[in-house]
Formats: C-alpha cells, sequence, structure tokens
C-alpha cells in the first residue's frame, strides 16, 4: 500500500511540475518574436466542391502543398512564430467528425512549425466570414447561431484538443477567426447587444472544452478573437475575458489606410493606444493578421504603390508593438505561390524590414530568392480558358502602365495559339476589364508581347498565362516583365483558376546562398559559403563584404 501511495504521489507531483512549467500567455507573446501567417493553404475551400484527397483542398486557392523546407527558410529568417489558419467545414461529416486524413495533414503541417523551434497557433478559420456565392460560414455571431451550432463548434474544438493536447507550450489553439452576424457586417455587428453576447458565448464554449480534455490543455494559452477581429474600439472593449488565468490572449486584426508615413504613423499609434486601453490591461494581445496591403473598402498594394511608406509603416508597427509587449503575424505575402515551393522570398526587403525591426539587425539571417534557383514551373490546365498567373492576382491593386512596356516567356517549347497571353487593363466596371490578347509564337519557346495602351488604357492589374484548347500540360522555364526603361523584373507565377502550378527548383551553384542585406554600409560580417556567419575563420574560402577571401 505504501509503494502504490508513494508512485500516485509522484504521478501527481509530476503533473503538477508540468503544468507549472507552462509559460504565461504574457511570456509567450514576448517569446514569440515576429510571426507569419501560413495563408490560403490549410484554410483554402470551395463550397462547390468535395475533395478526394487533402493536396486538392490544400492548393484549391493556388498555393503549393506545403514542405517542412519552407518553414525551415521562416525559421532562418528570424521568424518565430507561424499561424497556420485551417478550414474544417468541408473535412465533417454530417456529426461534424473531422476526416482523419485532414487531421492528420493538419497535424503534420503543425509538426513542421515545431520541429523547427517555432511557435504554432491554429485555429478554425473560414468556418467563419463573409458568405459570398455558393459560400455561407455555419458560425455566425448571433444568438440564434450559437444556440444551434453551439455542439458541433464544441465537437470540433474537442477534436482539435485531442489530437494536440500533448503538445508543449509552443503550441496554441485559436477560437475562430473573423466570425461576422448574421448580416455578414464588419467592423461591428449590426445588433451589438447580440453579436457581442454570441461572440462571448462562443469564447466561453472554446476555452471551457479544451480546458476539459485534460492533460497539457489545462494549462494551454489560447487565443480569443474580438468581433471579425475588428480593431474599433468598441468590438476590443466588448471582448470578455473568457476565464481568470493568465493563460488566455486576445487577438485582432489590422489592414491599413495608409496615404504617405506622417497617416501610417497616426495611424498605428491610434492602433497601439486602444490596443492598450481597450485590451492589454486585462490580457496580452496579437495582431494575428496585418500586412502592408488591404482589399476593403478599395484594394491597395502599399508595397507595389508606394513601397517607401510601406516599409516604412512595417518598421514603425513592429517598432512599437515590441516596445508594448504585443504580438504580431503578417498576413501570407512574403513567399507566396511558387516561392513557396523553391522556397524563397518574394519580398525579401518586406521581411528584412520586420526582423530588423525586432532584433535591431538582420545579421545571421538568410533570405533566399528566386535570383538564388533555376526554376521550370510544370502547368496541367484542366480547363478550356484557364489562367495562370504571371502578375498579380485576383486582389491585385492596378499599375500604372507607362512604367512598363510589355512581359517576355520563355516555355520549354513553342505552343502557337494553344495557349496565349492575356493582360488585363483598366477596369470598366464590376468584373469587366479592357483586356489585350496575343497567342505564343509558333516557331519560337520565346514569346515577348508588348502592351497596347489602345486596348488596356493607363493601367493593368493582371497578365496570365491562358489556354483556349481545353486540357493541356506545358512547361514554363521563365517569365519577366519589361519595363520602361528595357529592364527585366522576374514576374510571380501563381495558379488563377482552373489549373495547377508545380515549381522544380534547383540552388544555382554560386557559394554563399540567399543572404541579401538592406544596408547599404559595409558590415565587415564573415561568411562561409554556406551562407552561414563565421567568428573565427580558419583555411579556407569566405565572404566579406560581398567579395571572396582567401584564409591560408
Amino acid at each position: 500500500m505504501k509503494k502504490i501511495l508513494l508512485l500516485v504521489c509522484s504521478v501527481m507531483l509530476c503533473t503538477s511540475i508540468e503544468a507549472a512549467s507552462f509559460e504565461t500567455a504574457k511570456d509567450a507573446v514576448k517569446n514569440m518574436g515576429v510571426g507569419w501567417n501560413l495563408g490560403n493553404t490549410l484554410d483554402a475551400n470551395d463550397a462547390t466542391k468535395t475533395w478526394k484527397t487533402t493536396a486538392e483542398h490544400e492548393t484549391c486557392w493556388g498555393q503549393p502543398v506545403t514542405k517542412p523546407e519552407l518553414l525551415k527558410m521562416m525559421k532562418e529568417a528570424g521568424f518565430g512564430a507561424i499561424r497556420v489558419p485551417i478550414t474544417w467545414y468541408q473535412e465533417m461529416d454530417a456529426d461534424g467528425k473531422v476526416n482523419d486524413a485532414w487531421m492528420k495533414r493538419v497535424k503534420e503541417v503543425v509538426d513542421y512549425v515545431i520541429d523547427n523551434g517555432m511557435y504554432c497557433i491554429i485555429n478554425v478559420h473560414h468556418d467563419t466570414g463573409a458568405d459570398s456565392g455558393n459560400y455561407k460560414s455555419w458560425l455566425k455571431a448571433s444568438t440564434s447561431s450559437y444556440n444551434t451550432n453551439k455542439a458541433k463548434y464544441e465537437g470540433l474544438c474537442k477534436q482539435i484538443a485531442e489530437q494536440f493536447k500533448d503538445y508543449d507550450q509552443k503550441l496554441l489553439f485559436e477560437s475562430y477567426n473573423e466570425m461576422l452576424d448574421e448580416k455578414n457586417t464588419w467592423n461591428e455587428p449590426v445588433d451589438k447587444t447580440d453579436g457581442y453576447k454570441a461572440i462571448n458565448s462562443y469564447a466561453k464554449s472554446f476555452v471551457t472544452t479544451v480546458r476539459a480534455t485534460g492533460g497539457n490543455n489545462k494549462d494551454r494559452n489560447l487565443v480569443v478573437n474580438t468581433y471579425s477581429a475588428s480593431s474599433t474600439p468598441d468590438a476590443m472593449q466588448n471582448l470578455d475575458l473568457p476565464e481568470e488565468s493568465n493563460h488566455i490572449i486576445f487577438q485582432i486584426h489590422s489592414y491599413p489606410s495608409w496615404q504617405n508615413k506622417s497617416n501610417a504613423k497616426k495611424e498605428i499609434d491610434n492602433l497601439i493606444s486602444n490596443i492598450k486601453s481597450k485590451l492589454l490591461d486585462r490580457a496580452p494581445v496579437i495582431v494575428g493578421e496585418y500586412a502592408t496591403f488591404t482589399t476593403w473598402p478599395s484594394e491597395i498594394d502599399y508595397y507595389a504603390k508606394d513601397k517607401e511608406v510601406a516599409l516604412y509603416a512595417m518598421d514603425y508597427l513592429i517598432q512599437k508593438t515590441k516596445e508594448n509587449g504585443i504580438g504580431t503575424f503578417y498576413w501570407m505575402g512574403m513567399s507566396d505561390g511558387s516561392y513557396r515551393d523553391m522556397p524563397a522570398f518574394h519580398q525579401a526587403d518586406l521581411a528584412q524590414t520586420l526582423i530588423k525591426a525586432y532584433y535591431g539587425s538582420i545579421d545571421g539571417y538568410k533570405y533566399p530568392t528566386a535570383d538564388d534557383f533555376e526554376i521550370v514551373y510544370d502547368i496541367s490546365y484542366n480547363d478550356e480558358w484557364s489562367e495562370l498567373f504571371l502578375f498579380g492576382s485576383w486582389d491585385r491593386t492596378a499599375v500604372n502602365l507607362s512604367g512598363y512596356k510589355g512581359i517576355r516567356v520563355e516555355m520549354d517549347k513553342a505552343y502557337g495559339n494553344k495557349l496565349q497571353i492575356k493582360v488585363y487593363g483598366d477596369k470598366k466596371s464590376g468584373t469587366d476589364f479592357n483586356e489585350q490578347y496575343a497567342p505564343l509564337s509558333d516557331t519560337s519557346a520565346s514569346t515577348t508581347v508588348d502592351f497596347d495602351t489602345s486596348i488596356l488604357g493607363s493601367t493593368f492589374w493582371g497578365v496570365t498565362l491562358q489556354t483556349n484548347s481545353g486540357a493541356l500540360t506545358a512547361t514554363l522555364k521563365e517569365a519577366k516583365l519589361i519595363k520602361a526603361d528595357g529592364t527585366e523584373e522576374p514576374a510571380s507565377v501563381t495558379a488563377a483558376w482552373g489549373c495547377t502550378v508545380t515549381a522544380k527548383s534547383t540552388p544555382k551553384p554560386t557559394g554563399i546562398h540567399a543572404i541579401q542585406l538592406i544596408k547599404t554600409e559595409a558590415d565587415g560580417a564573415i561568411y562561409n559559403l554556406q551562407g552561414q556567419r563565421v567568428q573565427n575563420p580558419q583555411k579556407g574560402i569566405y565572404i566579406q563584404n560581398g567579395k571572396k577571401y582567401v584564409m591560408k
């Protein structure tokens, strides 16, 4: 009997020590550093389709299947946390049980993050949000929706919690993404009493359900969002703390409406002030989504429109959030589409800006770009008129044509009029654009198309490679925009619709791999040919201030 009692006491002691070792939510936010969203991937969805494989689901919005190398790249670039948005409704049966294959795939991606030593946040994403076309979210911020879906929602939360209850403190659960009322109202509900009551009911259900699964979930840090993840003072003020503990984090999202540096600073200062007065006095806070672009009420990409303002704002935001103990997760840019397959950054200077703002330096971090790889793109067109983006995306801001002359495309062979370049120009109304078409060469693998302003107007926002001959496979070797001065810049290749694209990349044999610095002055750092910083170089070849040196 004494031995049994001793064993029981030992087990209880170990459990107590394990729970006590979980860091507080405040410490977790601090230790995350700079975060990034693996967006449009596990959160992608299409209400008109039933998925046969998890890969079909994961790639339906044009992103490639996520590989561990992508998360390794983010870690080596200085990012300390990854938010993995996940949409569940298409992977649940009539009783609310999640498909085993989908849960397994979610676990694989979570492990990619955790295995690289980063924090990971998983959530319930496009099960919420605005309705459109065939899509209608099943989680609404209304008392009626909550009463109808309470059991199903808590059942989903329980399945997620049970799957991951043995993971340590670096895995966090998030309750829901941007939950709107029945009228799909952004920022604040139409019926504030009912909308805010529903949000707090969902948050309470989430926390209570997770805690009840036991194990590490009793003390896991949990994230709850404001109504629509809104950053308005009213939405912040009306989010209740769902439990009295030091393991709850509040989340809001913030997208810009800058005009210039002064306006950007004012907007960021106002955001920080509201967070401090409405949320931060009750629990730590993360800005779970922010970016240099906005899609509502107007489509503006400041990185493309005014990069100087965009990078200034990102630098200032990161400095101010760190200063006030607020976490940040950039929404999905920096590495997008086929760049994730390499993996590489298509906005390396943006990634560098965030990391430098937080740590004061980017020394020792790596930022591979497309220039570091030899790349070909294998394209599978499923339908006639399917399109592959060579530039832009469906929510891209228009770019002034005065800065560009055309586009050059290099294929693996001549395709003739089986494929054509389609350029989207000025928007006429709704989704109606001025459009220019040009077939690929029927005698050469290389085709150059000059932009025709008499057709397009003064702007263009997208260039695609379109099939007009039904299902087709093709290989794209290179696509470059031709600027007004005759120089070229790489296009950004992503699937538009009706096709899949796979980037096959091989690192160029350039000695040092993927080090790009914002600094213009030499910093004297020494690197080996693998791109690793060396404090005390021995015999061999090294890089210092962009030049090779031989140490004898």
